[in-house]
C-alpha cells in the first residue's frame, strides 16, 4: 500500500469505529470516490484487531468485573449487576450475529453502494438527532435489562447495511429506551467488542484460506495506527459526550451525505 492510503484509512478505522458516523462507510468511500485500490483482507484484519485492543484496554476494568460476576453465577453465586451486563452484552449481541451470518453475502453485494451510503448517512443522522432531543435521558447502565439490552441487539441489526454506524444506531436506541448518554455510548462500545472480534475472525479466516498474508509491514502499522487513533477517540468521546451532545455528529453525516448526493 502507499502510505498515504495506509494512514487515512487506519486513522478512518480507529477515528470513526466508535464514533456515530459509520466505519464501514468511510472505508468504502476513498475507493469509491479517489479510485484508491483495495486495501486487501490482511489491512482489514489488523485495524480491527487495533480498534479491538484499544476498546478492551480501555474498558480492561469493567471486563475483568463482568468476567468475574458472570463466571461467579455460573458457579451457582447468585446473578449481580456485572453478571447481568454479562447477559446483557450476549443478548444484544445475538441478533447481529445471526442475521449477519444469513444475509452478510447478499448485503456486501447489494448494499455497498454510494447511494445507499447518502440516504443511509441522512437518514439515520436525523433519527439521531431526534433520539437525543426526546430521550429522558435518565436510566443508568445497571437498569438496562434483558429487554432493553434485546432492543438494542435489534437495532444493531440495522446496522449491517453499509451508512448505518453500528454506534450511531444503537446510541440511537440507548436514547429512546430512556438512557443517558454516557449509559447509551459505554453500552454500545461493550456490544463492539464481540463483534469487532467475530468480525476478525470472520476475516482472519478468510485471509488464511486465500493464502495468508504477503508482507507484515502493512498490517502491522495499520493495526498501530488504528490502536492509537481509536484510543485517543474513546476518551474523547465519553469526556465530551455530555458537553456536546449528538448534533455535532448529526451535522456532520447531514453534511457528507448531501455531498455524496451531490457527487451522485
Amino acid at each position: 500500500m502507499e502510505w498515504t492510503h495506509l494512514i487515512v484509512l487506519a486513522l478512518i478505522q480507529g477515528l470513526t469505529e466508535f464514533l456515530p458516523v459509520s466505519s464501514s462507510a468511510h472505508l468504502i468511500l476513498p475507493s469509491q470516490l479517489f479510485g484508491w485500490p483495495d486495501q486487501g483482507l490482511a489491512f482489514d484484519v489488523a485495524v480491527h484487531v487495533g480498534t479491538l485492543a484499544a476498546v478492551v484496554l480501555y474498558f480492561r476494568t469493567q471486563l475483568r468485573e463482568v468476567a468475574v460476576g458472570w463466571t461467579r453465577q455460573l458457579t451457582g453465586h447468585g446473578s449481580s449487576p456485572e453478571s447481568r451486563l454479562g447477559w446483557s452484552v450476549i443478548a444484544a449481541t445475538l441478533p447481529i450475529l445471526v442475521v449477519g451470518g444469513l444475509l452478510a453475502n447478499w448485503i456486501e453485494l447489494t448494499m455497498r453502494s454510494m447511494t445507499v451510503i447518502a440516504l443511509t448517512t441522512i437518514i439515520f443522522g436525523l433519527l439521531l438527532w431526534w433520539a437525543d432531543r426526546l430521550g429522558k435521558r435518565s436510566r443508568e447502565m445497571p437498569q438496562i435489562d434483558l429487554r432493553a439490552a434485546l432492543l438494542i441487539g435489534l437495532a444493531q441489526v440495522i446496522a449491517l447495511v453499509p451508512g448505518t454506524s453500528r454506534s450511531g444506531i444503537t446510541l440511537t436506541a440507548g436514547l429512546l429506551l430512556g438512557f443517558t448518554r454516557q449509559a447509551s455510548a459505554r453500552f454500545s462500545f461493550l456490544l463492539s467488542i464481540p463483534l469487532i472480534a467475530a468480525a476478525g475472525v470472520f476475516k482472519g479466516v478468510e485471509l488464511w484460506q486465500t493464502g495468508g498474508v504477503d508482507g507484515w509491514r502493512d498490517p502491522l502499522l495499520g493495526a498501530m495506527i488504528s490502536f492509537v487513533t481509536a484510543l485517543v477517540c474513546i476518551k474523547a468521546f465519553l469526556a465530551l459526550l455530555d458537553r456536546i451532545g449528538m448534533l455535532p455528529f448529526v451535522i456532520y453525516r447531514l453534511v457528507l451525505g448531501g455531498l455524496l448526493l451531490l457527487v451522485l
